[in-house]
């Protein structure tokens, strides 16, 4: 069974082949860098974490986050240890406190299951991991993406997704989902890989 990595190079040459564009991007970024964060529970909880919020807040509550809880790491138990009123210390928003302990509750209690998650479809996980309050369809994706692999997922709500494929294809402004949907067809059954460096190349131009 082949790696992850040799999975994202075969996405890469696929990628090269059938659609002109991604391969100049290909050229420009250089060798796909996504890497897997085994964590699956870590990944969400930090999800809610960062939402709404720049990636240097994100980071300094993290931090903080994490160090109420030393020498635990960041499981179900720990966060549940964590009063609302110590996250507020931290600078977790009231909203997102309830928010990550409606997830440690719900791992704990076995309305959502992580440790299953890698054999089922996208859209059961989806459909689980959605009960949480605070994660979305997006939060999952990235779940999806960055945690379990998975290499044909298209978070065509990203708007950032969205804003570099409107700078690099020729599509309508501002794109619209069925067109963003039938461009990814194109990249099928790798859109991850594509969406990655769609990604990469909206940060290299915005520097």
């Amino acid at each position: 069974m082949a790696t992850h990595a040799e999975r994202v190079q075969i996405a890469v040459r696929h990628l090269r082949k059938s659609d002109p564009v991604m391969r100049e991007m290909i050229d420009r970024v250089g060798p796909c860098q996504l890497k897997l964060k085994r964590d699956r529970f870590a990944l969400l909880a930090w999800s809610i974490l960062s939402q709404q919020i720049s990636t240097a807040a994100a980071r300094t509550i993290r931090a903080r986050v994490e160090a109420l809880v030393l020498p635990e790491r960041i499981t179900p138990q720990s966060l549940l240890s964590l009063s609302v009123e110590q996250l507020r210390g931290a600078g977790v928003s009231v909203r997102k406190a309830e928010y990550l302990h409606d997830l440690a509750q719900k791992a704990t209690d076995g309305t959502i299951r992580l440790h299953r998650v890698g054999r089922m479809s996208n859209e059961e996980i989806i459909r689980e991991l959605t009960q949480v309050r605070g994660i979305g369809r997006w939060t999952v994706e990235m779940l999806l993406m960055f945690s379990l692999g998975r290499l044909d997922v298209f978070p065509v709500d990203d708007l950032s997704l969205r804003n570099a494929i409107a700078a690099s294809y020729p599509v309508s402004q501002p794109p619209g989902k069925a067109e963003l949907l039938e461009l990814a067809t194109r990249w099928s059954p790798y859109e991850s890989i594509a969406s990655w460096y769609c990604w990469r190349i909206l940060e290299d131009e915005e520097w």
